[in-house]
């Protein structure tokens, strides 16, 4: 049975019990409060005696930890499943981020807890490094390195949210590392017949972004998610906030770009999507990859590009995989270079593609529209 006593020097009360193994022990109950402390005494018994008949499982054992915190901090012991924290943590950053950078924390939140399969609804303080860097390593082989980087710090981010409340004791995946970036590795511009190639392959909805990559110069997820609210035909010009920098840019629709949106079948609808598949796939997964997997296999049909292999490569899980020298993102620095090589200068040139650079403020550009239109005018037409 269960007793309590006092110890010289202490305030305390010392609880005195049996252990599975048969021998008296005593343990500080840290309460001054006689019956809070014989209350502990009786669960530290408890558990012993489940111990001693094998029924001390671990979900047992959590609530009588929990029941002992209780008493002794007379609040709930912290406690969540990863799968609960994590969705948790996702409803606060709908309020403290935009919508494009919700998406992509909600797409890697969903891709972890995949990942993870039944340990998503276990406590997350069993969430380890190894389950971490085996996520990172899974996204390596699928995405560029930057990708399962950006991957893992968004991770980083949700267990030290964890960490700070209690539920863990350290951050896993602050102890996973960041990979390393390929070396000596560049993305190079198109040449204009291997876009007309491209353009004979692709599908109509897939031509149409590969005019506005070019044409614009923006990334694939800003153009996916484009709807005709962006669009003012009457002044020829598309407005968009890019999702990576927040930048926001007013472009020139260049004449090929202009004769395309024209064709496109009416709708009433102000926020229709322009490329309703490619919009569907970045609300749904929250990130562009799997747009830029089906541009690469366009690239493979075009003979651009060598066909990815799902088989081992013999170079081990945190090898990253091989990058193609081209990818849709080389439209941008295709009209980089076109733009350059037509004699417009660096200034309005960083300006139409906007590129990030200490001096380029990211409200709308200060170069006039009609200057930029002149730029965009010497691009070369590549339905011809």
């Amino acid at each position: 049975m269960a007793s309590l006593r006092k110890k010289d020097r202490s305030p305390f009360w010392f609880a005195c019990y049996t252990l599975p193994d048969g021998r008296r022990t005593q343990r500080s109950t840290g309460t001054p409060d006689k019956r809070k402390a014989l209350c502990l005494a009786l669960k530290y018994e408890d558990a012993a005696r489940e111990a001693v008949s094998g029924r001390f499982i671990e979900s047992r054992a959590r609530r009588v930890i929990a029941d002992i915190y209780a008493l002794a901090n007379t609040e709930v012991l912290p406690n969540s499943s990863t799968d609960a924290f994590l969705k948790t943590w996702l409803n606060r950053k709908s309020l403290e981020a935009d919508d494009a950078t919700h998406q992509r924390y909600t797409g890697v939140i969903t891709q972890f807890l995949e990942h993870i399969g039944h340990k998503a609804n276990a406590d997350i303080k069993k969430i380890t490094p190894t389950d971490v860097a085996g996520f990172r390593d899974a996204a390596a082989q699928r995405l560029a390195v930057s990708s399962a980087n950006l991957m893992l710090k968004i991770l980083r981010s949700a267990f030290a949210a964890a960490r700070r409340e209690g539920l863990m004791d350290d951050n896993p995946a602050e102890r996973v590392t960041i990979l390393k970036q390929r070396k000596n590795f560049e993305r190079r511009p198109f040449t204009l017949p291997e876009l007309k190639q491209l353009m004979e392959l692709a599908d109509k909805e897939w031509r149409g972004m590969i005019l506005f990559g070019l044409y614009t110069g923006q990334r694939l997820g800003d153009i996916a998610t484009l709807t005709r609210t962006n669009l003012d035909l009457t002044k020829k010009e598309i407005r968009l906030t890019t999702g990576k920098t927040g930048r926001r840019q007013l472009l020139p629709l260049s004449a090929p770009l202009l004769d395309y949106v024209k064709k496109l079948p009416a709708n009433d609808a102000p926020d229709a999507p322009l490329f309703p598949n490619a919009h569907a796939t970045v609300q749904r997964q929250g990130r562009a990859g799997n747009l830029s997997n089906q541009f690469h296999k366009l690239l493979v049909t075009a003979g651009l590009a060598e066909k990815r292999s799902h088989h081992s490569t013999g170079k081990g899980r945190d090898a990253s995989r091989e990058q193609n020298e081209i990818s849709f993102h080389s439209l941008r620095h295709t009209a980089t270079t076109l733009l350059k090589a037509a004699g417009v200068s660096d200034a309005i040139t960083r300006e139409f593609i906007g590129h990030d650079s200490p001096t380029v403020s990211k409200q709308y550009t200060h170069i006039p529209t009609d200057t930029l239109r002149q730029a965009a005018n010497k691009l070369p037409n590549i339905l011809k």
